[in-house]
């Protein structure tokens, strides 16, 4: 029974790190005495209660999490900057380990470990190297809540590397009401304004690479400014980086100046930056054929409005009464 105990506590031991709980211990077979023996002996150091680290493993970054999120028991889920860092997305984490258990259950904080209660939506949880952690998307959103004025970058390389926009604003969505959504709402409109901009420098130097001509930047039109535009065409290109706006008021907003554009014949291009980066060329073709078309569009309209001017003013004029000559009888 001895030896079947130290195998399964060999094994139990190199999958977590050399951290267990109490309750595993039993379960490998050890008694309560056996137990306390070790910690007696130093054999097993305490990280947490019932949660031992085996002296022959070093306090890692990795142990240190697994014992929090096994101390903090049923349903705990690692989240933040150490969820970040556990999915590789983020350098070792300083400080606390934040985890997430359901609200039916109590832990309380302690040294080391923050916890938070929600109860967390199926497709945001998710198992990795036998750790409950929250998906990436999720998990993306809140260590750059947690990592303050180094969040927008952080956010920014994930957003472009690992993590789809559409994914991380969904996860936003599904826990609009948790610590820190707000700020994480505020840090995704960043994101797509920073990445606006950075598109529309990409396709500046496309379009002008190019030669291009008849386009200008930030062009006043309508009362509003448009990022690039080609008024003798009237063109308004729109750029959309790696992020969009979450915001229901400017959404509100772009909506409605792309409806006054439209009404006052203008035509909306849209140029994004994965189809520019991936196919810069064909890219700025389209681009230049959607310019093409617009204006002879525009030129035939012209010249229909032209032709039914000059046959109203035939029709005015002949339905017009004739001036009588000078003279001539009433």
């Amino acid at each position: 029974m001895e030896i079947l105990s130290t195998r399964s506590l060999a094994t139990l031991l190199r999958r977590q790190a050399g951290v267990l709980t109490r309750e595993q211990a039993r379960g490998a077979g050890l008694t309560g005495e056996a137990i306390d023996r070790r910690l007696a002996a130093r054999h097993w150091v305490p990280l947490h209660p019932r949660v031992y680290r085996d002296s022959g493993h070093r306090l890692t970054d990795e142990v240190r999490i697994r014992a929090a999120v096994l101390w903090a028991g049923e349903g705990a889920v690692l989240s933040g900057l150490a969820a970040a860092w556990w999915h590789g997305l983020a350098p070792a984490p300083a400080g606390e380990v934040v985890v997430i258990v359901p609200r039916r259950r109590g832990p309380r904080s302690r040294a080391g470990v923050t916890v938070r209660r929600r109860d967390l939506d199926p497709v945001d949880r998710g198992v990795l190297r036998a750790v409950p952690v929250t998906a990436a998307p999720l998990t993306v959103l809140e260590a750059a809540v947690e990592l303050g004025a180094a969040g927008p970058g952080f956010l920014d390389r994930a957003l472009r590397t690992r993590v789809g926009f559409a994914e991380v604003a969904a996860a936003l969505a599904r826990n609009r009401g948790a610590a820190g959504a707000a700020s994480a709402a505020i840090l995704l409109d960043g994101a797509a304004v920073r990445s606006e901009a950075v598109t529309l420098d990409l396709l500046v130097r496309a379009v002008r690479d190019a030669r291009v001509i008849g386009w200008r930047v930030h062009h006043p039109a309508l009362g509003m400014v448009l990022p690039l535009a080609f008024p003798r065409s009237r063109v308004a290109v729109q750029v959309e980086g790696w992020a969009r706006p979450v915001d229901p008021a400017r959404i509100r907003r772009e909506l409605w100046q792309e409806h006054v554009l439209r009404r006052a014949g203008w035509t909306i291009a849209r140029v994004g930056r994965h189809e520019l980066v991936a196919d810069r060329a064909g890219t700025i073709r389209a681009l230049v054929g959607t310019v093409a078309a617009a204006g002879r569009h525009g030129v035939a309209a012209a010249r229909s409005g032209d032709a039914a001017g000059r046959a109203g003013d035939a029709a005015r004029a002949a339905t017009a009464p004739r001036a009588r000559p000078a003279g001539a009888a009433g």
